[in-house]
């Protein structure tokens, strides 16, 4: 081929340069792939079948759209659509203050909120060059393994949904709303909870907490081996997952693949080990591996990553010592000890009294806290947390003003789901099904 040579795909199309070749994507129309215009090849125009695959369909949860190239029941090309759940998060959170980024970030991957709201607030530290306090930061940590156990049981009942095991999905179900009671005991809410703040937490554990996380940790114990029990051993579950989805280190490692995925497939990457944050590194659990690298390996392992998680939170449970959950710099604290009235919504006359009375220049700054924020200063920053999906990096720039001047988001799901053509193409459209519930893609992350 000479330098000046094109291709004449409509999508990316590409010439020869003597540095290589040179790719010009342009975009394309779905209206030409479903005409067969950005056909390979492959199959004759007349042989080969498109499917749309959602996003109405039950098993892309409503707002993924799979378009599938069919010979038969045989995928030969599977392309993932995506943007039906936009939200714009990422840019909606450089119009607000540091601390209310916090609302917007929550809502991202909406399954694992507390995860987004850590990794956003530990990029606002790290620019501010502070550090939560110690019981703050042990909260943050206990919160997140609720978390992902409460996420994984997310996983596991849909899966069994598309698959036909209603039963793990009544029992997941089940167990995930003992999570949430958990959490809302906490946060006060179940899901969105801006909870985590920039310089710790906005409240401390309310009296009880601790009997009844130690409850639900027992509880969980017993949830979990009973679906252990129901499917591991139960054949069509075998035989829907096993060497199904496929997919190696290697080709994790080429598409950016992490979290469960990769382990699945032998690699033990986690963030809580090999970068550890929060002080991960002083407590005692396992990463889960397993070898094949398939669906079955996948569920092997998330099982496994919710006992550890329970593990974990026992001994949070344990290292809670009294002290502050918010950096002392009252230019950073956003005063959050409210005492509610008794409508259940506003603040109580004795609380509205109380910062009435202390001096009309503390009632200033709290004004201007609230409604303009603390000033951050110029630089950018990327921290990055181990969620239920993988690798969450939040990329913060800041201009030294009031609020960010972009918000950048590594959302492992947006990156997983490359995975899909690899998983799918060559195998039977039933066990797309399979390889999607698999990956475990919350399209909040994916399209923020």
């Amino acid at each position: 081929m000479t330098p000046s040579s094109t291709t004449s795909d409509p999508y990316a199309g590409a010439r020869e340069t003597t540095e290589g070749r040179v790719y010009t994507v342009t975009g394309g129309d779905w209206e030409s792939v479903f005409s067969g215009a950005d056909s390979s090849g492959d199959l004759p125009g007349e042989e080969r079948l498109v499917v749309n695959m959602g996003p109405q369909h039950p098993s892309t949860h409503g707002v993924l759209r799979l378009v599938l190239d069919l010979e038969g029941e045989t995928v030969t090309k599977a392309r993932v659509v995506i943007g039906y759940l936009h939200t714009g998060i990422e840019k909606n959170a450089e119009y607000r203050t540091w601390t209310q980024g916090t609302t917007f970030v929550t809502r991202m991957d909406y399954l694992s909120p507390i995860f987004n709201e850590t990794a956003y607030c530990l990029g606002v530290e790290k620019l501010l060059g502070v550090e939560a306090p110690q019981r703050a930061q042990t909260i943050r940590l206990l919160l997140m393994e609720v978390n992902r156990v409460a996420s994984h049981w997310v996983w596991l009942a849909t899966g069994g949904l598309e698959l036909g095991a209603l039963t793990g999905m009544t029992n997941g179900f089940r167990a995930r709303e003992k999570c949430l009671d958990v959490m809302e005991l906490v946060t006060g809410l179940r899901m969105n909870h801006a909870y985590v703040r920039p310089g710790g937490v906005s409240q401390d554990l309310p009296d009880g907490t601790i009997e009844k996380i130690r409850s639900w940790a027992d509880d969980q114990e017993t949830e979990i081996e009973g679906v252990t029990r129901l499917l591991a051993g139960q054949p069509i579950w075998q035989r829907r997952l096993k060497g199904v989805g496929y997919l190696n280190v290697e080709g994790c490692l080429a598409l950016g693949v992490t979290g469960p995925l990769l382990r699945a497939a032998g690699l033990p990457w986690d963030l809580r080990k090999t970068e550890p944050y929060l002080g991960y590194e002083d407590y005692d659990f396992e990463v889960p591996t397993h070898t094949d690298g398939d669906c079955w390996s996948r569920f092997v392992v998330r099982v496994e990553e919710m006992r550890q998680s329970v593990r974990l939170v026992r001994q949070a449970l344990e290292r809670l010592e009294p002290g502050p959950v918010m950096v002392a710099d009252k230019k950073i604290a956003w005063p959050a000890q409210l005492t509610l009235g008794s409508d259940g919504l506003g603040n109580s006359l004795e609380h509205v009294k109380n910062i009435m009375g202390q001096s009309m220049e503390s009632l200033i700054h709290h004004f201007k806290l609230v409604t303009e924020g603390f000033r951050v200063p110029a630089g950018q920053v990327y921290t990055v947390v181990e969620s239920p999906r993988g690798e969450l990096g939040m990329h913060l720039v800041s201009g030294g003003g009031t609020r960010p001047h972009r918000v950048h988001v590594r959302e492992p799901s947006f990156i997983n789901l490359q995975a899909t053509a690899a998983m799918s193409e060559g195998g039977l459209i039933a066990d797309v099904i399979a390889s999607i519930a698999s990956i475990d893609p919350v399209m909040g992350g994916v399209d923020r």
